[in-house]
């Protein structure tokens, strides 16, 4: 098998989710999966806003899910993809899912399992996207090369989001429209977010 999701990134662009869950939906046929989905959508400010961002896993370079599991159920392989617990090894503890500060990784009851994203390795890891990033609509979720990715798309990405003064490098690239800012502060409240004006009305007002 070659492993060709080496020479792609996977890209999150929260800015275009429009909450159809089409991805939780398609997560769900992934062939790795077992009928379970592995994403889900948060809402950005349920009470301001419809606004959704899907989540799924980042794919630390450090995982801290892999960091807290006493059974070493957790591997993160050659291509830095951090896959799903063992089946042999899992204990279902849930430290995993516990640790993880993207709220990630799922306890399964039926199977006694840990799961989590794992980039559809059995269609990334050949150069097919993965199962969410096939059927987006509007490419919130995106699958390809750093030189497609600059030919079709607009924005920088980012792969380090940070909690408080923890970096956390990450493989999967999230899109921001000013790199300049540097990494994203997930406990920072941004000012002025783009759905305030989704459309840039109050922007192109002189």
């Amino acid at each position: 098998m070659s492993h060709l999701i080496s020479d792609r990134v996977f890209v999150i662009d929260q800015s275009r989710c429009i909450g159809c869950e089409a991805c939780v939906q398609a997560c769900e046929e992934c062939g790795t999966h077992r009928g379970q989905s592995l994403i889900h959508l948060e809402y950005i400010d349920r009470a301001m806003s419809t606004q959704t961002a899907p989540m799924v896993c980042m794919h630390c370079e450090d995982p801290t899910c892999a960091e807290v599991c006493p059974a070493d159920a957790i591997k993160q392989n050659e291509n830095g993809v951090v896959q799903s617990a063992l089946k042999p090894r899992c204990i279902g503890c849930s430290n995993c899912v516990l640790a993880c500060p993207f709220g990630v990784p799922k306890y399964f009851s039926r199977p006694d399992q840990m799961m989590k994203c794992d980039m559809c390795y059995d269609r990334s890891s050949v150069g097919l996207k993965p199962m969410c990033a096939s059927v987006c609509p509007s490419q919130a979720l995106w699958f390809g090369t750093l030189d497609e990715f600059g030919a079709t798309r607009e924005g920088a990405l980012i792969f380090e989001l940070r909690f408080g003064n923890q970096a956390v490098p990450t493989k999967v690239g999230t899109v921001v429209h000013d790199i300049s800012a540097g990494p994203i502060n997930v406990t920072v409240p941004v000012p002025g977010l783009w759905q305030e004006d989704p459309f840039g009305l109050e922007a192109a007002v002189p």
